[in-house]
This record gives structure tokens, C-alpha cells and sequence, in this order.
């Protein structure tokens, strides 16, 4: 693992995206969400926006599997060696980790958490079997789910459907995997010093903190300067894709966060 977790080789091209991106992950990490939740009713609310962020990564991790990997039959080697193992890795941790034993994907374990404190499954259940129903029938833009969240999705879907493989991979690894860290350090912060017995939840939030700031934040910064290499174009449409995938997080911030507020 350590000789994947260096310097990523095309250095300069992940400078330049984070300096771009810098005013716009300013925004997210201080974000007013992170401390108007105040009661389990302000946490629900919360869950049942965000659970549809958590449950669209999967498809965002999916689409860069396929890819970077061969998953059709016959096999055949894909041209990307070192981003078909850094993307096995971060697949491995995410669909196949382990919590106390068990082998859970992080959406599911989330899926418990909202049980335990309370909050509403049935929107993300109901698509879920829609979907084992029929895939191919699946349009974003229709998505039982909190305004916020709907759009949320829909740019994802947008990113998957449109983008190039390297904007794929930037928006997976700067709206998702390196910045997540910062984020879910203000919420469990607050958790903690609010004493709530969300023991799931604050798992899957430290969980995340841990994997995404140590390995896949590392392992998925590399893999967008893999698949930039030194091609300015592809190195824009990373950089914009980044910029998009954190101003769609903002959105989603600003919509739970008004929710709250005229639930209080």
C-alpha cells in the first residue's frame, strides 16, 4: 500500500485543480449545516436527504470500475494498470468492508443507521426495488426524494451518462472522496459533543474519515493524474467536472440546511 499512497506522478495537474477548486471546498467545509443540526428531528432530516448522496457514489464508483476494469466476458486486460488497482481497492473498502464481523457495503450500514435514530428508509427502499425491478427504467429527474437530493443525483447521473473518464474520476475524487473527511469531521464533532447514541451512524462518519483521508482520498488523487497524464484538455474537463461535483454538494448542503430551518 505505501507505493501506492506517494506523490501523485502528474503533480502539477492536481495543484492546479485544488487551486481552483479552493474557494468552492471553502464553502462546503464551513458550511452552516454543520451546526444547525441540534435534535434528532434536525439529524432525520439530514439522513433522508444524504442517504441518496450516499447511495449515487455507488453508481459513481460503479462507472469507473467499468472503465478502468474489465468486467465483461471474455476478460481482457484494460489500458489503465494503475487505476484498475486503485479503483479495485476503493471498491473492496466501500461495497465489501467490515463492521463488527460482518462484511456490509457502507450504503447499507447507513441504511441501518437510519433505523436507529428514527429516520424515514422508505423513499430509498422503494427505489431500491424499482431498481431490482428494472434498471433500465431508472430516470433521475423522477426520484422520490427530497427536492435537494433529486438534483443531487441528477448531476451525478449527468457526470456518469456525459463525462469523460477523466471527469468521472475527478468528480468522484474532489467531490467525494477528498473532500469527505472535512466534512464529516464538523458532524461528528458535533455529534460527539451532543452525547446522541447513533452508534452506526457516527461509525459510518469516522469510518470515512479514516479510509478516505489515509487511503482512498490518496489512492483517487492519483488516479486522476493517471488518467490526465499531461493532456491539458483532459486536465480542463477534471477541473470543471471537480467544480461542478462541489458546487452540486453545496446545493445539496443548502437544501437540507433550509429544511431544517423551517422545521425548527
Amino acid at each position: 500500500m505505501e507505493a501506492l499512497l506517494g506523490t501523485p506522478t502528474n503533480a502539477t495537474a492536481i495543484e492546479a485543480i485544488e487551486a481552483r477548486i479552493a474557494p468552492l471546498r471553502d464553502r462546503l467545509t464551513t458550511h452552516p449545516l454543520y451546526t444547525a443540526i441540534h435534535t434528532p428531528a434536525h439529524l432525520r432530516i439530514f439522513m433522508e436527504s444524504h442517504v441518496f448522496a450516499v447511495w449515487d457514489f455507488m453508481s459513481l464508483l460503479k462507472a469507473l470500475q467499468s472503465k478502468l476494469t474489465c468486467v465483461d466476458l471474455p476478460w481482457v486486460p484494460s489500458p489503465f494498470p494503475e487505476s484498475r488497482r486503485f479503483i479495485s481497492e476503493i471498491v473492496l473498502g466501500e461495497e465489501s468492508d467490515q463492521y463488527q464481523g460482518r462484511a456490509i457495503s457502507h450504503f447499507e450500514l447507513y441504511l441501518e443507521a437510519m433505523s436507529e435514530s428514527g429516520a424515514d428508509t422508505t423513499p430509498i427502499r422503494s427505489l431500491l426495488s424499482q431498481l431490482s425491478r428494472d434498471r433500465g427504467t431508472f430516470d433521475p429527474s423522477a426520484l422520490q426524494a427530497p427536492a435537494a437530493a433529486r438534483a443531487f443525483v441528477m448531476a451525478t447521473f449527468n457526470t456518469i451518462q456525459r463525462g469523460s473518464i477523466s471527469a468521472i474520476a475527478a468528480a468522484f475524487t474532489f467531490g467525494r472522496e477528498d473532500v469527505i473527511p472535512d466534512i464529516f469531521r464538523e458532524l461528528v464533532r458535533d455529534l460527539h459533543q451532543r452525547g446522541n447514541n447513533l452508534t452506526k451512524f457516527i461509525w459510518y462518519l469516522e469510518r470515512h474519515i479514516e479510509v478516505d483521508g489515509e487511503d482512498h482520498g490518496p489512492l483517487s488523487l492519483r488516479m486522476v493524474a493517471d488518467l490526465c497524464g499531461d493532456d491539458e484538455l483532459l486536465g480542463e474537463e477534471a477541473a470543471f467536472a471537480a467544480e461542478s461535483a462541489i458546487t452540486a454538494r453545496i446545493a445539496l448542503w443548502d437544501g437540507i440546511y433550509d429544511s431544517i430551518l423551517q422545521a425548527t
